[in-house]
Formats: structure tokens, sequence, C-alpha cells
């Protein structure tokens, strides 16, 4: 295992099973992930991408292979000790926002962290921080369907960091958007991870947003190929 790293995956396998048919998605894959971080995952649509993700998450289960976040092994978990570990420990940014339409700004940003001490005082200082930070300090009490894509896109990675996770996954984050309002929001989520010194990993089709990563993991016929220093 790479020294520092946070996140550690070896050997795994996932394949996808519709009818008589397997879908074979990933194979043999094996990656050490830096603390702070950013990998970009790239690879045509149905690659494999989302559900590397996911496995990160604990959204989906491998068919085989280990995967370590901080060090857990989070592969042997059941659904509730994965559902304990995300809350706690990844946050997520995902392609179409996921905001809950009849709570405000502030509301969708605290819910995690309620869910999770029941603290109400510290989940909203802690969202009204973060709504600054995003440059939406003056629409907390807004609902979503108020909001720009962009702006949605902004509450979603201020309820990601909420929590102050080590891990941040974004599946296409600017899949939504248009090409200005994705390089905004893109700029934004970088800045914010990295000056809290976040692992971030981002699977896109995007080579410009590649080239700002630490490293770039792109993922075809199952296989993933490394590219960039070594961790």
């Amino acid at each position: 295992m790479t020294q520092n790293a946070l996140v550690t995956i070896r050997d795994l396998h996932k394949t996808y099973h519709e009818g008589d048919l397997s879908l074979r998605v990933l194979e043999s894959v094996s990656l050490d992930i830096r603390a702070g971080e950013f990998i970009a995952v790239l690879g045509a649509s149905g690659s494999g991408k989302s559900t590397l993700l996911n496995l990160l998450s604990g959204i989906d289960r491998p068919d085989s292979g280990q995967i370590r976040i901080d060090g857990s092994d989070i592969t042997p978990f059941n659904d509730r000790q994965l559902t304990l570990f995300r809350r706690d420990h990844i946050g997520i940014v995902f392609q179409f926002f996921n905001l809950i339409p009849t709570l405000t700004v502030r509301e969708n940003i605290t819910l995690p962290l309620e869910l999770g001490d029941g603290n109400r005082e510290r989940a909203e200082t802690r969202a009204d921080d973060l709504l600054r930070q995003v440059g939406l300090g003056d629409r907390a009490a807004a609902f979503p369907d108020k909001l720009s894509g962009g702006e949605q896109q902004r509450v979603a990675i201020a309820r990601a960091l909420l929590h102050e996770p080590k891990l941040v996954l974004a599946d296409e984050p600017t899949g939504n958007l248009d090409d200005d309002t994705g390089r905004a929001v893109i700029q934004l989520l970088l800045r914010l991870t990295r000056e809290a010194g976040k692992t971030l990993v981002m699977a896109t089709h995007s080579s410009e947003i590649a080239r700002q990563a630490d490293r770039v993991c792109r993922i075809h016929d199952g296989q993933l190929r490394v590219e960039g220093p070594p961790a």
C-alpha cells in the first residue's frame, strides 16, 4: 500500500447480469489514492466510471476485491454499516443535484449533518458558512426550483462538504450544466476541496477538467490505466 494513501483498491471486479447476459464493467482494478489528491476518471459512457464511484461510496458492492478508505475495509460492511460510513466519511456530488424540492437551500445542506448528530445549530452555522463560500449567502431560505442549475450544483457541493469528509466523489458534476457554468462550478469544487485538503475523485468526459487533475485514470474494457506521476 502506498504511504499516505487514503483509498486503497485491490483486484476489484464487477459484472452486471441482465437475464442471460453478463456485462463485465470492472476487472482486476487496483489503485492507491493519496490524501489530498485529485483523481479524474475518464472513459466512454458505460465504461464503468460511475460504477467505480458507486463502489467507493458503498452504494454498490464489488463481486470481489477490496476497498479500504481511511484505514477501514468497507467491502465486508453490511448495508447499515455502509450507510453510516458514507454519512461520516464521504461527500458525494451528483450530476443531477439530487436536492429535495420541499426543503430550503439551508435545509438541504444541513440534512446530512442533522441525521448524524442532530446538532441543528452547528449544522446551520456550518451551512451558512459554506453558502457564503459558494456565493449563495443570500439564498439560504430559497427553494431549489428558484435556483439556476449552476446554483443548485453549488448547493450540492456545500451539502457534500458539510460534514467535512476526507473523500469527495463527484460523478459528472457538470454534465447537466452549460459550458461556462460548468467551468465555474468545477473551479469552485477544486478550490474548496484543495483548500480543505480533501481527496477528490471525479468521473468526467472532459479533457479540460482532466488536465487540472493530479492523475488521470482511464477505464476501457473493464481495465483501469493510470496516467501521471506514481502515487
